[in-house]
């Protein structure tokens, strides 16, 4: 197996909880949720090298149906959940150009990387204000499949402490703007990260549209030597992604929503789109 594939798939798990977000600088009232039940998708046979140049390598896909949630446990407090119960992770058999069987196809399923949130908001007036707690649980496979390398977690314990704003503009608030800073504290030899993101909204009738930012960059202080032992989710991945979304309200407390997110200016990611698609309840 190629190094190239061994970690192309770095930034999925980022964009999943990405695509999930739904909250910004706002906290959720108390005894008010927002739960959201989505699926996530990418397959690529391209891949951003650690210089940022494409190359192929095998077809390989990644599938996840998630449960996201957000709880106001008073009014200035919000519990968050991402939790990925079933991710599977495949790769393609590999022929050459006679049709002969160079290697098997496999795939595995399991749970996913969890993470759980605390948001404390600190202003919620004209501008809301929040800073979030989040831990990253290595509750998925990290060494999958005969190879070892089909992986649906990295196998670190991660924590990032974020801060995040947001503004809502227009009449009955029909645009919005919002954003966050984040560090990112990971263990097991990885490199600490910086994350960004800046977002905005705009509301017409029934309909959302939304158009996300969303960037990594490392801070490279791990060991120069250091390779992920799980073969797949990279050391030093950096990527500034963007994720369109519409929206449909069907009721005012449920609806549904459809997504993409595309990474550029990346290093060890896969170069190619991934396709989300969601339900949502407010309570």
């Amino acid at each position: 197996m190629n190094t190239v594939y061994k970690i192309s798939f770095a930034f999925i798990l980022f964009i999943m909880g990405l695509q999930a977000h739904a909250g910004g600088g706002w906290p959720q009232p108390k005894n008010s949720g927002y739960f959201k039940l989505g699926q996530y998708g990418i397959i690529a046979d391209n891949y951003f090298t650690p210089a940022g140049d494409i190359v192929d390598i095998t077809t390989t896909g990644y599938y996840s149906t998630y449960l996201y949630g957000e709880y106001g446990l008073t009014d200035r407090l919000t519990a968050v959940v991402y939790f990925p119960f079933f991710s599977r992770s495949t790769l393609n058999q590999l022929e050459d150009s006679e049709g002969n069987l160079i290697q098997e196809g496999e795939s595995v399923n399991s749970l996913g990387d969890t993470d759980i949130s605390l948001k404390y908001n600190l202003i919620n007036k004209s501008v809301a204000v929040s800073v979030a707690l989040t831990l990253g649980l290595p509750i998925g496979n990290a060494s999958g499949g005969t190879s070892g390398l089909l992986q649906t977690g990295d196998g670190e314990f991660n924590q990032m402490l974020s801060v995040e704003a947001g503004k809502s503009l227009g009449s009955e608030g029909k645009y919005y703007v919002s954003g966050m800073l984040g560090f990112n504290n990971r263990t097991e030899g990885f490199s600490d990260e910086f994350r960004y993101s800046l977002e905005g909204g705009a509301h017409f009738g029934k309909w959302w549209s939304i158009l996300r930012m969303y960037g990594i960059k490392s801070l490279k202080n791990s060991s120069e030597s250091f390779q992920p032992n799980n073969g797949i989710f990279s050391n030093d991945i950096e990527y500034v992604s963007v994720s369109p979304e519409v929206v449909y309200e069907a009721k005012e407390n449920w609806g549904v929503s459809m997504g993409a997110g595309f990474a550029f200016n990346a290093k060890r990611v896969l170069a190619a789109p991934a396709f989300t698609a969601g339900i949502y309840l407010k309570i």
